[in-house]
């Protein structure tokens, strides 16, 4: 091979060929450095008939720099990497770049230099340095890592180094990982689970494309049933990926993992130091590492012996990634899973609306968990009418829901109040002159965090610290927060239940999957009665002596343009209740609403989840919207208002006219500025017949924009904010 085709990382370049120079071998996925101008590139070698690319004599084509030690990107991935390029309208490079996402891990087998507290102390003991031994105890990373830890600068950390208190350990990149063992501690299953392994086992052992949907309700044991398909992986020398939703989650499943089979997985997401994402990519990519659990990108590594894909709780939309590579992991994992010709699970108590269509058209095998795991019975479900019975003025916890949080306290039982709302309150004003405090980048309000004693937005992270003053009329101590947030209804509790012990669990409080594990060792061992949290709660999580759970707010999600809003609704509530009563102690499940009678809410009452999906699957058909029709967006921003809104009236003016696709807009977002840029959006509803990503690309492709305007793609967008 004399001449060769790079996806390289520039988007705007597109594939560029080079020369390969006597001596040097490359092959189709090879990683390799190149010439760009007077930089260094890394791009992957890919088949020439698969990308286009302009016609340059051979004479005229530089040479490439040399091979990175790293083994070839498999066929089975670079097809992955062109169907989500081509399914979702964006760029390889872009694509690619998650598979390469461990810049170290390129450059091949070495050691790095740690640190760790030695025991000593220093000679003259400061502030800073205080805390930072107090941090750092039990830690062990680089220094710009400890000093992340420890919220000091670099230079703390050094002074404390050359006073002997820290201490320098090499640590070898590529040292081995535990080995899991498939036989460590295998479980007691009922009939019903060993009957989804048995399913999921044999379909591994024919090494063919198997997609199954595990459609188990909370509490059946869907772990423990997918865990054995992960033994007979382990049996044959595959590869396991786990993908969890959230991060918050990671340490309960770790542990449960470590139970069963002896160790824990290797871990894969963003709040990793980057020389633990080193050791599992290039592990990942020998075929050392058994078993990842990790986020959505975790989808993208090099797997050298895929054998199994499981996507546990698959309905989650934080599988939708709402910036750069717009994709749906669960989608994503099932396209690696067909490439890969290997079983892929979607396990859910709620499963998704297009899950259950792919299920009811025979291209999903759904396997049935009717029953919670060791003759615990599923919780009762009453509505509290909020229209009829109204909390005290100032509250926001109805008579119904107070006397059962009394209730449990008397037996010593634990709660869980949801609502999906973090901080104190979702808008603070001024009752002098009604001023309301706004977020300068975002067209949102600022949230009241009093736990941490900030207004912040939600959306792009501003945070101020709440005024002595009122920034308008100059009026003091004059800030009113409306409405609840969990951190306002913890305070209720307190008022209301003075010796309750009350957890907030949120994103905020649980940030780091340390702070969740703490959490979960405190709920387990009985230190909390009252958890008052968001949705980071309706997954996940355990917790025998949790026999009441009160929904806060269940008409909140209901609200805005949310088109699924109602399946989100269902879930969001479903799988919240599903936390109460999992143990021997039968649950009960209190929604406060002001509207009983809605579809959704009438559904959770009656515990009638297949009612709901056939009227929402209905409704879906009539409207044309998925699974039954598509859905694009087509967002635009720009700093400069006036521009965002040109660029989006061009685009609106050059709609393609087509008989099966319909495009409405363009319209100001819902949230019309976000992190300093104005936004309009477009939404096309089509026919499942219709090629939407095409009409796109021929569309989009015709027009130029000024360089300050963003133009992004949003293929079977879940945010329509």
């Amino acid at each position: 091979m004399n001449r060769v085709r790079l996806i390289i990382f520039n988007a705007a370049l597109g594939p560029l060929d080079y020369r390969v120079p006597d001596g040097m071998t490359v092959e189709p996925g090879s990683v390799v450095v190149a010439p760009l101008g007077p930089r260094q590139i890394v791009g992957i070698v890919w088949e020439e008939d698969r990308l286009p690319a302009q016609s340059v004599p051979d004479a005229k084509l530089r040479p490439l720099l040399g091979v990175l030690p790293v083994p070839p990107l498999r066929p089975q991935l670079r097809r992955l990497i062109e169907w989500t390029a081509e399914y979702y309208c964006a760029p390889m490079a872009a694509v690619a770049r998650m598979v390469l996402s461990s810049g170290g891990a390129l450059k091949g087998p070495s050691t790095v230099t740690e640190y760790r507290l030695s025991g000593g102390m220093p000679e003259r003991m400061t502030p800073r340095r205080e805390q930072a031994i107090a941090a750092l105890e039990g830690e062990q990373a680089t220094m710009r890592e400890l000093a992340g830890m420890a919220d000091v600068s670099e230079a703390v950390l050094r002074g404390l180094l050359q006073q002997g208190v820290l201490e320098p350990v090499q640590v070898d990149c590529d040292r081995p990982y535990p080995r899991a063992s498939a036989s460590f501690a295998p479980p007691d299953l009922s009939a019903d689970q060993q009957g989804v392994a048995d399913r999921f086992i044999a379909a591994m052992e024919e090494d063919r494309f198997a997609p199954f949907l595990l459609d188990g309700v909370t509490g059946s044991g869907k772990t423990e049933t997918y865990f054995e398909a992960v033994a007979h992986a382990l049996d044959h020398g595959r590869q396991v990926l786990v993908l969890l939703p959230e991060i918050a989650l990671t340490e309960a499943f770790l542990r449960r993992f470590e139970e069963r089979f002896g160790v824990a997985p290797i871990v894969w997401h963003s709040a990793q130091k980057s020389t633990e994402r080193r050791r599992a990519w290039r592990a990942i990519a020998a075929g050392d590492a058994q078993v990842v659990v990790g986020a959505r990108s975790a989808l993208f590594l090099p797997y050298a012996r895929l054998g199994l894909i499981v996507v546990d709780e698959a309905h989650e939309i934080s599988f939708k990634q709402d910036d750069g590579v717009r994709y749906n992991a669960r989608d994503v994992a099932v396209m690696r899973a067909r490439f890969e010709k290997i079983v892929v699970v979607l396990a859910s108590a709620t499963p998704a609306l297009e899950s259950l269509q792919m299920a009811e058209s025979g291209i999903y095998t759904r396997l049935v968990l009717p029953g919670r795991y060791g003759g615990a019975t599923l919780p009762s479900i009453a509505t509290v009418n909020l229209t009829e019975e109204k909390p005290e003025r100032g509250r926001w916890l109805a008579p119904t829901l107070v006397k059962a949080l009394f209730a449990r306290m008397e037996r010593g039982e634990q709660s869980l109040l949801f609502l999906n709302r973090r901080g104190y309150a979702p808008l603070t004003l001024c009752r002098h002159c009604g001023y309301r405090f706004k977020c300068p980048n975002c067209s949102a309000w600022l949230v009241e965090h009093r736990l941490s004693q900030r207004l912040a937005c939600h959306h792009c992270g501003h945070e101020t610290k709440p005024p002595p003053a009122c920034p308008d009329c100059g009026e003091g101590d004059c800030m009113v927060a409306c409405g609840p947030g969990v951190e306002r209804i913890a305070d209720e509790v307190a008022e209301i239940l003075p010796d309750a012990r009350v957890v907030v669990a949120t994103s905020d409080t649980l940030n780091t999957p340390e702070k969740a594990a703490e959490f979960v060792a405190q709920a387990e061992a009985g230190e909390i009665d009252v958890i008052v949290g968001t949705q980071l709660v309706t997954k996940g999580f355990h917790f025998p002596e949790l026999t009441l759970v009160g929904v806060v707010d269940a008409d909140l999600s209901l609200e805005g343009g949310d088109l699924r809003a109602a399946e989100r609704t269902y879930q969001q509530v479903a799988q919240v209740a599903g936390r109460a009563g999992r143990g021997a102690k039968p649950g009960e499940v209190l929604i406060q609403t002001r509207h009983p009678d809605a579809p959704v809410i009438a559904a959770l009452a009656a515990g009638d989840r297949d009612a709901f999906y056939s009227a929402e699957t209905e409704a879906r058909r009539h409207a044309g919207a998925p699974p039954f029709g598509r859905w694009a967006a087509i967002i635009i921003s720009s700093e400069d208002e006036n521009e965002a809104r040109e660029a989006a009236n061009r685009i609106g003016a050059t709609r393609p006219s087509l008989p099966d696709v319909a495009i409405l807009g363009p319209a100001p977002a819902p949230l019309s500025l976000l992190r300093g840029r104005y936004r309009y959006r477009l939404l096309m509803n089509a026919r499942r017949s219709a090629e939407v990503q095409q009409v796109i690309r021929d569309w989009l492709g015709a027009l130029n924009f000024p360089q300050g305007v963003r133009v992004s793609v949003d293929i079977d967008p879940y945010s329509f904010v």
